[in-house]
């Protein structure tokens, strides 16, 4: 096992397969050879870090789609097989088997835990979740209860990126790995008492008997317990969804915390960049948009074939959100996982709830883009987002929630990175370069001559 001193392994230098690709630039007389490196699963990556020095020329690629920014040991995604692994797990088996708690030390210290270890893992968040309840109210009194939750949590890692900046030594791995037992700990609470905030009720103090997922829902609701057979499934169906978006490996919101970590600056501060990121509708913010979708096409009273074809048109600018992803090109892994859940939490719906259209509406059109043609031929299967937009909603939890649960779920990878990536003697500070395309040097002319 490793040891918990050693918040994860140091990374080396990519070791080189043997290969070299020969590089020549036509009609410019430029060539050069580059070393190919190998990648323990996945595609070998050309290391072109010598190709400006050797050529004169920068690579262009918009969204660092085709480019490797950095080593990591996290996460490995095959985007064509549909597969996901933490630290080389499959995530089916952690999410039938494991806990949040334990993929948490996983991601973290790239070893699953001993009995001992885990205990003292689950002492130490619980040791770490308490919030000064006087300094976070007086904080989110400041934003009105329908400002949305993602601003509020924003606001709540720039407090705590104040508390804890005399601290800061991001080359100390004492400092690192209590930053990430604190963030993992804390950013729960401040979630949850978002939440009530924003539900006009009082702060729930956590409870350090509770499991991570159990402690999370038990302060943001208040009548939890009156059903134990739900809550046992609500919070087997958290724990799963945390579980599910613990890491994603260099998304968008992962690659923002790295860049901006690159500077040496608060890792808080480094979270918060992360979640501005996430925020994003095309992001982190896509459950959401799932139920904004699904709520106008009942609200709109027209039937749902209606927006099926719309969404076939391609010259009609309406998009189905939570259909297809952008790394899987096959059934996204996660979302085949928490279907189930889904379904079992519908089945539980009471009789004259609310929302029945709006879940009905859902199933059906999950129902038709696993088995219309031009579905499965564009492989635009439910993604996880669907999936989690309805289970958050059975929760009867707001929309705009959605997305910072989603940051909560997250903050063990974005600070898992952003530790590999201090631990990472061949980091550098982020500074992509650009293709400039405007005017070339030109003289001032003064004002009353132009």
């Amino acid at each position: 096992m490793t040891d918990q001193t050693n918040c994860s392994p140091k990374s080396a230098a990519g070791k080189t397969t043997g290969k070299k690709v020969k590089l020549t630039i036509a009609n410019a007389g430029k060539e050069v050879t580059l070393p190919v490196l190998e990648a323990t699963e996945g595609a070998d990556i050309i290391d072109i870090r010598t190709i400006y020095k050797e050529t004169g020329y920068f690579m262009f690629d918009p969204g660092f789609v085709s480019t490797a920014s950095c080593e990591s040991k996290i996460t490995y995604i095959n985007g064509a097989k549909g597969e996901l692994k933490y630290r080389g797990y499959p995530v089916e088996q952690l999410a039938q088997h494991s806990n949040f708690e334990e993929v948490c030390y996983l991601i973290l210290y790239g070893e699953l835990p001993g009995q001992s270890q885990l205990n003292d893992f689950r002492r130490s968040l619980r040791e770490h979740a308490a919030l000064d309840q006087t300094a976070i109210g007086h904080l989110l009194n400041a934003f009105d209860r329908s400002h949305h939750p993602m601003a509020m949590l924003m606001a709540g890692l720039a407090y705590l990126a104040a508390l804890y900046q005399n601290e800061i030594d991001v080359h100390d791995e004492a400092y690192r790995r209590l930053t990430a037992h604190r963030i993992v700990a804390k950013v729960a609470t401040l979630v949850a008492w978002i939440f009530r905030h924003r539900c006009g009720k009082k702060f729930k103090q956590p409870d350090p008997g509770l499991p991570y997922a159990h402690n999370f829902l038990q302060m943001c609701f208040d009548d939890l317990d009156q059903n134990p057979r739900r809550r046992e499934k609500f919070v087997k169906a958290m724990d799963l969804i945390l579980v599910l978006h613990a890491d994603h490996e260099q998304n968008a919101s992962t690659s923002t915390v790295r860049l901006s970590g690159s500077t040496e600056t608060s890792p808080y501060a480094a979270l918060v960049a992360g979640i501005t990121s996430l925020w994003g509708p095309a992001h982190g913010g896509a459950n959401q948009a799932v139920i904004e979708m699904l709520d106008s096409i009942v609200n709109s009273g027209k039937p749902l074939e209606h927006y099926i074809k719309r969404a076939k048109d391609r010259k009609d600018h309406f998009k189905l959100m939570g259909f297809g992803h952008r790394i899987y090109k096959n059934y996204d892994p996660r979302a085949k996982i928490v279907r189930e859940t889904c379904h079992n939490l519908l089945q539980e719906m009471e009789a004259g709830n609310p929302d029945q259209a709006l879940l009905e509406t859902a199933i059906s059109l999950e129902k038709i883009a696993l088995e219309d043609e031009y579905f499965i031929k564009r492989k635009l299967y439910p993604n996880v987002d669907f999936y989690s937009g309805i289970i958050f909603k059975t929760m009867k939890l707001p929309s705009d929630m959605f997305t910072a649960i989603f940051a909560l779920s997250r903050a063990v990878g974005w600070i898992s990175h952003w530790n590999e990536m201090m631990s990472d003697k061949h980091t550098r500070i982020g500074r992509p370069r650009q293709l400039y395309v405007g005017s070339q040097e030109r003289n001032y002319v003064p004002l009353g001559r132009r």
